[in-house]
Formats: structure tokens, sequence, C-alpha cells
């Protein structure tokens, strides 16, 4: 059984609808918070798949959250051996860092809701991100920070707020800043979780939870898609689900 682990920064940002695609594909799950583990003392090869998922601080914020810098060199070591590594929102920028690309506050305020993304000019997408892409779909965006293009990467997505929304480098990493994984009723969490930030960003709490049950079941059934057909370019074609 292929193993994949999964580090969270906190508890309600969680795998959501990547968790049951991992499992019908095989995979056994371990969980680990990154503010309290011992980052230093995993190996960054011995996991099959790891998955860096979100949370609210910065990766620029290195002094103020120590665990910052450990968990940057365990994923540049990862990608240094060409591993599969999924990273979310912090995750994707966590990704970028070890990629040697600058993360830092984005200059076109806070991107929280329901929106799409849209294809880049000139790009030919992997054809296991067309799910995605499809018109009249709407991801959950939940972000301030932004990060630049790593070098080597392909950029897969934009929106008019911030352009770099997606990235992969060939097909064993994946960077979203925007979150696929949610599901609407793992949704609420969030709302309590990240009430601060919300009042702060003068956030409609019931139109988002609103848009949140439109949108949330159309957003499962692309990123199932997208879950299952990016673990199989990642393993060269050898994860097939178990349904």
């Amino acid at each position: 059984m292929r193993r994949a682990l999964a580090i969270t920064h906190v508890a309600f940002e969680d795998l959501g609808s990547l968790e049951p695609a991992l499992l019908e594909a095989g995979f056994d799950i371990e969980s680990i918070d990154a503010c309290t583990a011992d980052l230093r003392a995993i190996d960054p090869e011995e996991a099959d798949l790891l998955v860096v998922l979100g949370g609210p601080i910065g990766v620029y914020e290195r002094e103020t959250y120590p665990f910052i810098g450990p968990e940057i060199e365990l994923i540049r070591e990862r990608l240094a051996a060409r591993l599969p590594t999924l990273g979310i929102c912090l995750g994707a920028q966590l990704l970028a860092a070890a990629l040697d690309a600058k993360v830092y506050p984005g200059t076109a305020g806070k991107e929280i809701g329901w929106a799409p993304v849209q294809a880049v000019p000139g790009v030919v997408a992997p054809p296991w991100f067309d799910s995605v892409l499809e018109p009249g779909l709407r991801v959950l965006h939940w972000h301030g920070d932004t990060f630049d293009l790593p070098d080597g990467a392909t950029l897969l997505a934009s929106t008019a707020q911030y352009r770099n929304q997606a990235f992969a480098v060939g097909d064993y990493a994946l960077g979203l800043q925007f979150h696929p994984e949610v599901t609407a009723q793992r949704l609420e969490r969030w709302l309590v979780g990240h009430a601060s930030e919300l009042a702060q960003a003068r956030t409609d709490i019931h139109a988002l939870r609103s848009q949140s049950h439109a949108f949330a079941p159309v957003l499962e059934t692309a990123a199932q898609l997208l879950w299952q057909q990016w673990l199989t370019a990642a393993f060269d074609g050898e994860v097939q689900s178990t349904r």
C-alpha cells in the first residue's frame, strides 16, 4: 500500500475531497501538524506522496513561526528527488519558496470567495487539469499572499486579481493557490476558524455560505477528476481507483 503524508497548519484546513480520492486509490494516509511536529526528523523521500495544506500565516514569517524553515527544507529535498508533491494555498506558496521563488503579500488585496480560474494564453495545460478549467466552474479562493512563478514551472491558471494560481513541475509537483479540496459542509469550520480575517475583510458570511452550498458540490465533482487524473500521471499510470 502506498503512503500519503499530509502536513496541516490548522486542523480545519484538511484534505477534504482529496481524502476519499486517496483512499480509493489505495493510499494509507498519515497527517501531521507542522506547528508541533519535528519536521527535521522526517525523511523527505519516505512517503510516496506529500501533501502540504493551507493555513493563515505567511511563508516570509519564519522568525515568528520557526517551523517554516524546516518545512521548506523538507519540501525542497523532496522536490530535488522529483517525488510526487502537492501544495494547496499556503502549501503552494511553500512549494514556490522551496523552488527559490519569492513569496510576499499581494498588492491587489485579499482574494476570498468563489470565482473561476482561467487558462493561461499560449499554455497547453496537461489533460489532468482540464476539469478545473471547465467553463462555469467556480473554485474557492482564500488568500492574501502570492508568489513568483518558480523557474522551470509551468503556469496552469490565473485570475484577474492574481496571475499565479496554479503551477506544475513536470507531472510530479503541483501547486494550487486556490482550494479545490473544500466541501460545503466542512467549510463551516473555516467560517469559524477564520472569523477574524473575514471580519477584517468585511466578507459577507451569509453570502459566502450561500455561494458555497451552490458551488461546492460542482467543484467536488471536478476535483475528483483532478485528483484521480493527477495521481495517475504522478505515479506513471500505476494508481487505479479501488471502486
